[in-house]
């Protein structure tokens, strides 16, 4: 009885191996990941509605002012 029970488990043990072959493998990470953040940057007030935002995503008019859009900075400051 036990050489059935052994057998039986040696044969499970195969099957599962078996089957553990065949699943798909992982999909790989998506490929628009964020960047990691770099350098701290200055954060700048709109001169129009004082939203806060990145120097680098500013919009500036001629006299240096920083604006969130571009409709804010063709409407000029408050």
């Amino acid at each position: 009885m036990f050489r059935i029970l052994l057998l039986l488990a040696l044969v499970g043990v195969v099957v599962w191996m078996i089957t553990a072959r065949r699943r798909e493998p992982p999909a790989p990470p998506p490929a628009d990941l964020p960047k990691s953040p770099g350098a701290p940057q200055a954060m700048l007030a709109c001169g129009h509605c004082g939203v806060h935002l990145p120097r680098d995503e500013a919009l500036c008019d001629a006299q240096g002012r920083a604006f969130c859009s571009e409709a804010h900075r063709l409407a000029g400051p408050r």
